[in-house]
């Protein structure tokens, strides 16, 4: 039997409020993901409730890989008790952190997932992008560490907050070998660009050894034309532990 936590989970509470999403919001977006994974759960506002409040030791699996989804962090980082074994467990009581019988019904086997993945991209990644500066007349490149979450074809990418003075997310789709998706970097208030939000397209090509993909990104610039650039991620660690996330929450280089 997994004892109940009685400390508020703080960490999950500032996750969802940094996102700037209510409760219901936030249960709504956790639907949507896992809609999109192929997993559907019965996220609501009262399970979201029980797990701030510590009512809920640690969510269980279909609900731990839609919340890895949406935040773009590992439940490691969020603020849920360990389990013995490595494994997420549910409140003694169950209680609305349950699938309804037609949700059970609908989440497909793994064996239906895309198989089109060529492996594996979880882990610590180091970010480059390069950019011209109308404004400052020259190329400048933005770097971070993102720490990057795979569920069947899906990728998200959340820089580590130490990594640089600006945050970026990235979310993306594996094809094959391609992967697309999009961009978004919220700058440091205190930089030249003043907390200015960018966002764009990107697509990139993982190499065959699944440690590096290189591509362009394509975004608005500060007078809203359209640039253009170089990206590459990286790979630097396949763990994604608080300890190691620790280690990397440091100055890219």
């Amino acid at each position: 039997m997994v004892s109940v936590m009685t400390a508020p989970n703080t960490a999950l509470r500032a996750v969802r409020t940094g996102m700037r999403m209510s409760q219901d919001d936030f249960a709504r977006a956790l639907q949507a993901a896992g809609h999109r994974v192929g997993e559907p759960n019965d996220a609501n506002k009262r399970l979201v409730q029980r797990w701030e409040s510590g009512a809920i030791a640690a969510p269980r699996p279909v609900y731990a890989r839609a919340l890895e989804v949406v935040t773009g962090l590992p439940i490691s980082l969020l603020g849920f008790a360990a389990v013995p074994g490595g494994h997420v467990a549910d409140d003694a009581h169950g209680g609305h952190d349950l699938t309804s019988p037609m949700s059970s019904l609908a989440t497909p086997t793994p064996a239906s997932r895309p198989t089109t993945v060529h492996s594996s991209y979880e882990g610590v990644w180091l970010s480059r992008y390069q950019y011209y500066s109308s404004g400052r007349g020259d190329s400048f490149a933005g770097q971070h560490f993102v720490v990057l979450l795979q569920h069947g074809d899906r990728l998200t990418a959340r820089s580590l907050p130490g990594s640089a003075s600006s945050s970026l997310s990235l979310d993306l789709t594996v094809d094959g070998a391609v992967v697309t998706g999009t961009w978004v970097e919220q700058t440091d208030p205190g930089g030249y660009y003043r907390g200015a939000r960018y966002h764009g397209a990107i697509q990139l090509i993982a190499e065959p050894t699944g440690r590096r993909m290189a591509g362009k990104w394509i975004g608005f610039g500060k007078d809203m034309d359209v640039n253009t650039g170089p990206w590459e991620l990286v790979f630097r660690d396949a763990s994604t532990s608080k300890a190691t996330l620790d280690r990397y929450n440091t100055t890219a280089t």
